[in-house]
């Protein structure tokens, strides 16, 4: 105890490295279900076996607990119909030597009954012998002293000899715990009948039988089936384990292969081994990668072909688009002077000009993006003010269409790593589309930021969109209402390009809308380039989704533009 006193004392370290390996054997053993259930739900050879071993096992059991049960029962019948053979034949013997003597004074009495009683430990193999006169009699002068082993003392029944007084011809017999030598005690079985002496007394004999060595044989069986059910468990969980694999291997490789395969690896292929069913599957596999390398290859290669022709299109364009738009701003800073149809036809030669030039920039943006050719330029910027920007670079249409927007900024005045003419051209572009259809009512900017990511919202109270028309809000050159009048003369590519901005800096553009409830963007994007976020600063559905805000009233009379900063 003072060597451990003083070791404890000496080596801290030593006791909390027990300590931490006796913490992580803990953690171990309460994580195994976990683990368990994982490899149950994603290993079919775990799964396979353990249920080929559940079910041997249960067969295994009933097997082995019906033939222990019908073994011990065979064993225990057999030695109670040979023990009463052996004790009707003993006590057979003995009343032949009684019948054949004629004795009748106490010491030949004595004889016969002693030479009785070496006969039936004789013929029944047995020293467990007691004798007691049958109660009832008429007291006798000569009648032997009543005799017992010591090892039956007090296991002898009352009710088995009453048995065997009430039915003097016949043998009865019992079940009884018998004293060891160690201090235990073994099964055995005594055996009660009555023989009559020469003289007309009647004795009750009971022989003791040990049943230890069949025990001992009964446990030496159940030994055996414990070991032949384990034995047997173990060499059906080597087999099923053989064959799951010989199975199980190839399905992994082609789960492998398919993942590879999906992930981009047009190259890799099942090995072909044998001619049975798996290498057909092999065989099939590879064909079908086959079949669809070639065809991302010509989709690959009609994509580029795609992309190449707008890009370059685009590009072939602009020569002569510039050389009409300097021409109509020529007509168009003197359409003063010409005749009103004159006029008229030089304001839609500039206004679709212009629109077209638009139109050129957002394919060249699309072709970029196809070609997978587009770098940021990252500066640290402030949303919040480059939402205000937004803001007042709309104001004029804003006050023409008479819709009011309102700027609520809790948060987002950090700056964060973006491109800052990418994300003003998604904020312009949100705040376009909600004046468009925003029905001339308020309009309501949101910014807020959390530890990982930054939101900025566009809620507008318009006519909203149907699920349909929300599910194909991103898709190129698309719209809702074709035949609506446009006050700003988009291309239909402007949402398309906002969400290629928005995932390219690893966020996410959002919609909520409702019909005659008015529709929110929320633009969602993580701190830093390259930063992850599980929940955006700004909740969708809106908190007013069932209502008009309650801070937003229309009036004839609004300012275009209002700003609140908490």
């Amino acid at each position: 105890m003072v060597f451990s006193r003083e070791s404890n004392a000496s080596s801290p370290s030593g006791s909390g490295a027990s300590a931490g390996i006796s913490g992580a054997r803990l953690a171990n053993w309460r994580t195994w279900p976990a683990r368990a259930a994982r490899s149950w739900r994603r290993s079919l050879q775990f799964r396979t076996v353990t249920v080929t071993l559940g079910l041997s096992l249960a067969a295994v059991l009933i097997s082995s607990v019906y033939m222990a049960l019908s073994i011990g029962n065979d064993l225990f019948t057999s030695r109670v119909e040979q023990v009463q053979q052996d004790s009707f034949r003993a006590t057979s013997s003995a009343q032949n030597i009684l019948d054949s003597s004629s004795d009748q004074d106490r010491a030949g009495i004595q004889e016969l009954m002693s030479a009785a009683r070496t006969e039936i430990a004789r013929a029944s193999s047995s020293t467990l012998i007691a004798g007691y006169r049958s109660p009832g009699q008429q007291p006798s002068a000569v009648a032997p002293q009543d005799f017992e082993s010591p090892l039956l003392n007090g296991v002898i029944s009352d009710g088995l000899r009453a048995s065997v007084q009430k039915n003097p011809d016949e043998q009865w017999w019992q079940s009884v715990a018998l004293p060891a030598s160690n201090g235990g005690t073994n099964p055995g079985i005594i055996v009660g009948t009555e023989i009559t002496l020469p003289e007309g007394s009647r004795y009750e004999i009971y022989i003791g039988y040990n049943l230890s060595d069949t025990e001992e044989t009964l446990l030496f069986v159940q030994r055996t089936l414990v070991i032949g059910g384990l034995t047997l468990l173990i060499l059906l969980a080597s087999v099923a384990w053989v064959v799951v694999r010989l199975v199980a291997n190839p399905i992994r490789v082609a789960a492998e292969t398919s993942q590879r395969l999906a992930s981009g690896d047009l190259e890799v292929r099942i090995p072909e081994k044998g001619e049975d069913e798996l290498a057909t599957l092999a065989q099939s596999f590879n064909g079908m990668a086959d079949s669809m390398q070639k065809q991302i290859k010509e989709l690959a290669d009609l994509s580029q072909v795609q992309q190449r022709f707008v890009s370059d299109v685009s590009h072939e364009l602009r020569t002569p688009l510039t050389t009409i738009r300097l021409a109509g701003d020529v007509l168009y800073d003197q359409r003063d002077s010409y005749p009103p149809a004159m006029a008229r036809t030089t304001e839609l030669l500039h206004t679709q000009t212009q629109r077209f030039e638009i139109l050129l920039a957002d394919l060249l943006e699309i072709s970029r993006y196809d070609a997978g050719s587009v770098q940021l330029e990252i500066e640290p910027t402030s949303l919040v003010h480059l939402a205000e920007d937004s803001i007042e670079g709309v104001a004029a249409l804003a006050e023409q269409k008479g819709s009011e927007i309102r700027l609520v900024a809790p948060g987002g005045y950090s700056p964060v790593e973006v491109d800052p003419r990418r994300i003003r051209r998604v904020v312009r572009n949100l705040l376009g589309n909600a004046i468009e259809h925003g029905e001339g009512r308020p309009i309501v900017v949101t910014v807020d930021s959390n530890e990982r990511a930054v939101a900025l919202t566009v809620r507008d109270y318009g006519l909203g969109m149907t699920e349909a028309d929300s599910e194909r809000v991103f898709d190129r050159f698309w719209r809702a209402d074709p035949s609506r009048k446009r006050t700003i003369g988009g291309t239909g590519l402007g949402l398309a390009i906002a969400l290629e901005d928005a995932q390219l800096h690893g966020g996410t553009l959002d919609l909520w809308t409702r019909v005659g409830g008015g529709t929110c963007f929320r633009l969602t994007l993580p701190r830093t380039l390259g930063g992850e976020f599980s929940v955006s600063p700004i909740d969708l559905p809106p908190a007013d989704a069932d209502g008009a805000h309650p801070a937003i009233e229309r009036t004839d009379a609004v300012p275009p533009v209002r700003k609140e900063h908490s």
